[in-house]
């Protein structure tokens, strides 16, 4: 099932732009990797997919149900979160607790599997020890690593992640992919991750999208790779 299409899009700031004529699909149940040099607008193309920034020309659609006739969910975490100055007076489970009521009623109490999945996404991003630190306090790694761990809560059908292990060292990394990847495999979530780490995240891919800069200056070229072929495990 296809979750957003993206159909010969352009867009820029100004008079310029920045990525132009670009075209793919994200189906349901893949781990997508975005790719491509500093400066290639793969945040751009981000906020293209979720509706936050209109294209120029073309056209991109989002699907308004899941694979199994309910409506969409969406989790965005955009790049470098540090908004939160030191008077914010959450703790760090409140915090991660409220993205379970983005389905249910504000009124409604949690239930066991609602603290369940608030544990097991803190655990994930390496923060359960701090969770009754007040989110204020702590830093802008792990104010990152909190807002990931608050979306991974609400269980979204469609993930999608701009630069997520920034402020993790390498094995929290590599179990942040693995865990991506089970997301994806086990509960049939779509992921598409912007990334630096190519060599290290291309084994738990589906597809990579990577951006590559266009004869005539701007961002358009982009290849779609299926990992099992690119990379010989193909059936």
């Amino acid at each position: 099932m296809v979750l957003a299409s993206i159909r010969n899009i352009t867009f820029g700031y100004e008079h310029l732009p920045s990525l132009e004529d670009v075209s793919f699909d994200l189906e349901s149940g893949e781990f997508v990797g975005i790719t491509g040099p500093n400066g290639a607008s793969k945040s751009t193309l981000l906020k293209l997919i979720l509706g936050l920034l209109k294209p120029w020309s073309g056209n991109v659609a989002l699907s308004k149900q899941n694979i199994h006739g309910n409506k969409l969910t969406v989790g965005y975490v955009p790049q470098q979160i540090s908004s939160f100055n030191v008077g914010f007076p959450s703790t760090v489970l409140e915090l991660v607790r409220s993205g379970r009521y983005q389905k249910k009623k504000w009124y409604k109490r949690l239930q066991e599997n609602d603290h369940a999945a608030v544990r097991v996404a803190l655990e994930m991003v390496g923060m359960w020890e701090h969770r009754n630190k007040k989110v204020g306090d702590l830093s802008g790694g792990q104010k990152q690593k909190i807002i990931i761990a608050r979306v991974l809560a609400s269980e979204p059908d469609l993930l999608v992640l701009d630069e997520p292990t920034t402020g993790m060292d390498a094995e929290s990394r590599k179990g942040f992919y693995e865990f991506m990847r089970h997301q994806v495999v086990s509960h049939n979530r779509t992921v598409v991750m912007v990334t630096h780490e190519q060599d290290e995240v291309e084994s738990y891919l589906d597809k990579i999208i990577h951006i590559e800069k266009g004869e005539k200056g701007g961002w358009r070229c982009l290849t779609l790779n299926s990992c099992k072929e690119h990379f010989g495990q193909a059936d």
